[in-house]
């Protein structure tokens, strides 16, 4: 309604809201009688699915979890490392200087992320290929999951500075119907530097397609294949 005039003219046209409707609902345009709303409102009102869900307490805890983290470039170890569940959940507190405004804003955002600071920081020569293998472990019964197996960081987003890489997760047999979850891990890097390396202060990982909290993150990982 605000991009012209013509557009807004249509648009405060009921009818136009009903053909719209009878699209997404065509059983609802059948009613002898017309809704007691108007179709916009009704449009308006449902088009959206609200997801308002109320979790049971997850049965994990990050005082739970250690993750292992291993980094290569081409064939060459460059940083391994055995990380506890709360380092992760802490995150960054101070970020450090020379970092880009567009990483600044990503950082500050509400999605929930772990962050694991890297220090000392380690640098890769932006003309070398490198990949990454993530494990968690379980402290209370000793088990192990996989979360990245050996994934390549196949995607540099310069203006953001970070590196992004991926795997699907697997989910424990009893269930059969969760598929298609990816695991997210990124380099967070300074600025562009003018050597030809990036230097790396940060290492992210998250579960956007799914887990957009600490107790889901923690219900992902329960429903792991724990091994």
């Amino acid at each position: 309604m605000v991009v012209c005039k013509q557009w807004r003219h249509i648009a405060k046209d009921d009818y136009f809201w009903k053909c719209v409707c009878a699209k997404r609902w065509p059983s609802i345009c059948k009613r002898p009688n017309p809704p007691t709303v108007t179709y916009y409102k009704l449009y308006q009102t449902f088009y959206k699915r609200k997801h308002q869900r109320t979790l049971l307490p997850p049965r994990l805890s990050f005082d739970d979890l250690e993750f292992f983290i291993d980094i290569w470039t081409e064939d060459k170890l460059i940083f391994s490392e055995v990380v506890p569940g709360p380092v992760l959940q802490r995150g960054i507190k101070i970020r450090p200087a020379g970092i880009c405004d567009m990483l600044k804003f990503h950082l500050q955002g509400p999605e929930y992320k772990m962050i694991l600071p890297v220090d000392p920081r380690f640098t890769i020569p932006w003309s070398q290929t490198v990949s990454v293998s993530v494990l968690v472990g379980r402290k209370d019964s000793n088990k192990v999951a996989c979360i990245i197996n050996k994934s390549m960081f196949d995607y540099i987003d310069r203006t953001a500075s970070r590196a992004l890489a991926f795997d699907y997760l697997v989910f424990s047999p009893y269930y059969p119907f969760i598929s298609g979850i990816r695991a997210w891990i990124s380099l967070l890097f300074m600025e562009d530097r003018s050597d030809g390396v990036i230097d790396v202060f940060g290492i992210e990982m998250d579960f956007c397609d799914a887990a957009n909290s600490q107790e889901e993150v923690l219900w992902l990982l329960d429903m792991l294949d724990w091994k």
